[in-house]
């Protein structure tokens, strides 16, 4: 099993008729594929995923690709996708703020 988020793509404009209240982890791309931004869903979050999964977007018109999972340990996660993401592309997403973070070598 991969640690990585491997769930499909969906286009944004279906993603949010599809989410719903849930805590959990989501990334942005763009038409390329480039993941833009990896956020979160935590318990302050007013309507979940659905809820911060529609900012996002409203605050991020360049993002046509969504993708989430639902997870309750939503930090840990999160947390673990940007390590992840620096470790395949050296950099955080460009739209995340820089932030201290651990080192991961996932195999595969």
């Amino acid at each position: 099993m991969s640690i990585r988020l491997e769930k499909d793509w969906v286009a944004a404009a279906d993603a949010v008729q599809r989410l719903a209240g849930n805590l959990g982890v989501y990334q942005l791309a763009n038409t390329q594929g480039q993941i833009l931004f990896i956020g979160y869903a935590g318990g302050n979050s007013a309507f979940g995923l659905k809820g911060v999964v529609r900012q996002a977007l409203e605050d991020q018109a360049d993002a046509a690709w969504v993708r989430w999972e639902v997870n309750t340990a939503y930090m840990s996660r999160y947390k673990e996708l940007l390590m992840i993401h620096v470790h395949d592309h050296g950099e955080l997403p460009p739209r995340n703020a820089p932030m201290a973070l651990g080192k991961l070598r996932p195999s595969g």
